[in-house]
């Protein structure tokens, strides 16, 4: 008979009853796992029904221990998903769709109904350019139209890889290299060249030189207009007419300075960029006309400025000279005949000079002007009143003026020359003389008058003005010093001024060199007159004329300068250089001069020549005398003057001497 089952509910935390009842366990029981929450529901319902069916002692004596016992720990919980409603999710979703669609309908809408033009135009802009048609160029000529530059067609020669036939491939290779003198195989890779529209292969081809490769018909070979600028070889203009860059606009001399006449105005066209970036002409691509420039006529005359540049070349070496200018101008209208400068340049082989070979010694070189500068002492003095062309002074070798002493180039003892005489024998002493009784603010104001100090009125690139101090600030030794020539700087256009305006009959006209401009009809259009003022009397300027006359007469210090069948009037001029070493005279060398003017009875042209430190022979009259000579003795004869009917009259240099 077995023992009936201890229904007893158990404290999971002890062993069990047996236990308290001193019966031993045969092993330790074991923890029952954790069933679903409905299961032990289930099981605590059954077990509740079996105790309520036996009822008594021990229903009463369970349901103490339930109450004495400590509850069992909660269940884990699970959380349970639950389907949605899917009718939501799916109108949500349509009305996004539908806003997204609309969206981009009326974007669309806006694209390519409304703004269709501007979007069409900034899409074509994407792959059109707009470049410059090259114009013609103005030319700059003499006053008789003979071209110192001037711009000639020339062809821009191309190829369209797509467009070359394939059987005409390598007759077209061959043509190109041929014709054009061209790199074979650069040639070939221009043709085959992929992807691309436009590929140059010959640049400045002469037009009849493309003409006869077009008269071919070869596919995919076609032309652009160009110009090239060209300078006629040995003008001798190079220093004062300029050249022009690659980008064909003007650097140096006139073609710079008057860059905005001579270039005209570029057109424009629209070309179509390829995805290689080439440029692929198009048809009816043109945007603007090109405008060509203007004509510059110079006051120049082409064989007088070819001579004179090849006369002052040859004597700048026969005396190994650092450099030298020349400037023939025409008297009474200031026009510039001739503006030659030596050392000079190609504009053929720009490459192999620089800034030093384009410079225009005439107006960028200042020199002191040395004894042609007493012409204006001697005048201001007659202009004055202050003497007369027969007043005697008495002349010595030398003069002690403050700290300095001034001596006459050669020693003659001591003279007794008249003004005329003081001229003609070039005397610093007497000139000194002379200058002291004109005073330092007089004489600078005849300086000024005379154009000295300031610009020339030329415009040209780099001219300089020269130094010309205000008297408040002469010290010393300073008015001697101008009186002479020395203490001042000036350029070879300013002094051909002075002189010019002596043979004017003391009228200054401002020296030119532009006489107008020509336009594409033909029509000229001169150039703004001249400033004219003056600065001395008629009557002085004609005894200035027979002094300087004397001056190329045998007792003067210039019979170098006379020419056959001409009378002459000029000054030599001797001046110390500054050494830029060491700013001071020393080891300097000299600057030569001679300015004078013919005939001297009705002068119509004077010629300036300026010889810096030239060896062997430095004196003006010696080392520049002959090429004043030759000069002015060519360009008599170019402009067709007549030869002087009179002879000069005799005047007197020496206290002695009679006047008649």
């Amino acid at each position: 008979m077995s023992t009936p089952r201890d229904r007893r509910p158990r404290d999971p935390r002890r062993p069990g009853a047996a236990s308290r009842s001193g019966a031993r366990p045969s092993k330790r029981p074991q923890r029952e796992p954790r069933r679903p929450e409905g299961g032990a529901r289930a099981r605590s319902s059954a077990r509740a029904e079996g105790r309520s069916a036996r009822g008594g002692r021990d229903g009463d004596r369970g349901a103490a221990r339930r109450r004495s016992a400590p509850p069992p720990p909660p269940p884990l919980l699970r959380r349970t998903f639950r389907r949605g409603e899917p009718h939501s999710r799916i109108k949500f979703g349509g009305v996004l769709i539908v806003v997204i669609m609309v969206l981009f309908a009326g974007r669309l809408v806006q694209i390519q109904g409304l703004e269709a033009e501007q979007y069409a135009e900034a899409a074509s802009q994407t792959r059109l350019q707009t470049i410059d048609i090259p114009t013609l160029r103005g030319e700059i000529t003499d006053a008789g139209g003979n071209p110192f530059a001037l711009s000639v067609e020339v062809r821009t020669v191309f190829v369209d890889p797509e467009e070359v036939e394939e059987d005409e491939r390598d007759q077209l290779i061959d043509e190109l290299v041929t014709r054009f003198d061209l790199d074979e195989d650069e040639v070939a890779a221009k043709v085959d060249a992929t992807p691309s529209r436009y590929q140059v292969v010959a640049t400045k081809i002469l037009p009849r030189d493309w003409a006869e490769l077009r008269d071919l018909g070869l596919s995919g070979v076609g032309s652009e207009v160009a110009y090239d600028r060209v300078y006629p070889e040995e003008t001798g203009a190079a220093d004062l007419v300029g050249f022009v860059g690659s980008e064909g606009h003007g650097l140096e001399g006139l073609e710079g300075y008057l860059d905005s006449t001579l270039a005209g105005e570029s057109g424009k066209r629209q070309v179509e960029v390829g995805v290689d970036g080439t440029q692929i002409p198009m048809a009816g691509g043109l945007v603007r006309e090109p405008v060509p420039g203007q004509d510059v006529r110079l006051t120049l005359d082409q064989d007088i400025q070819w001579y004179a540049a090849q006369t002052l070349a040859s004597r700048v070496e026969e005396l190994d000279a650092v450099a030298g200018s020349v400037v023939v101008e025409r008297v009474g209208t200031g026009e510039i005949l001739a503006m030659a400068d030596f050392p000079t340049y190609s504009q053929a082989d720009i490459d192999s000079t620089g800034p030093e070979q384009w410079s225009n010694g005439a107006v960028a070189e200042t020199f002191e002007p040395g004894s042609t500068n007493k012409v204006i002492t001697v005048g201001a003095a007659l202009e004055e009143g202050l003497t007369t062309p027969d007043t005697v002074y008495t002349v010595p070798y030398a003069l002690q003026y403050y700290d300095q002493t001034f001596r006459n180039s050669s020693n003659e003892g001591t003279q007794r020359l008249t003004v005329n005489g003081i001229m003609a024998q070039s005397s610093n002493v007497g000139t000194i003389k002379i200058a002291d009784q004109v005073q330092a603010g007089v004489l600078h104001s005849y300086i000024e008058d005379f154009g000295l100090g300031q610009p020339t009125g030329l415009n040209l690139p780099g001219e300089e003005a020269g130094v010309l101090t205000d008297p408040d600030d002469w010290w010393g030794t300073q008015l001697p010093s101008v009186s002479i020539g020395h203490g001042l700087s000036v350029n070879a256009a300013q002094m051909a001024s002075v002189y010019s305006t002596v043979a004017n009959g003391g009228v200054r006209v401002a020296p030119t060199v532009v006489a107008g401009t020509v336009d594409t009809d033909g029509e000229f259009t001169p150039a703004e007159e001249p400033e004219q003022r003056r600065v001395l009397s008629e009557e002085t300027a004609e005894q200035l004329a027979l002094m300087l006359e004397a001056v190329t007469s045998d007792e003067g210090t210039a019979p170098q300068a006379r020419i056959d069948g001409y009378r002459v009037a000029g000054k030599t001029g001797t001046a110390n250089r500054i050494n830029p070493e060491t700013g001071s005279y020393e080891d300097g060398g000299y600057t030569a001069t001679f300015s004078g003017f013919a005939p001297a009875d009705d002068p119509e042209i004077v010629v300036q020549v300026v010889l810096h430190n030239p060896q062997g022979t430095y004196y003006g009259g010696e080392a520049a005398g002959p090429v004043f000579n030759d000069i002015m003795s060519f360009a008599l004869k170019s402009l067709k003057v007549p030869p002087t009917d009179t002879d000069p009259p005799a005047i007197r240099l020496f206290e002695e001497e009679d006047a008649g």
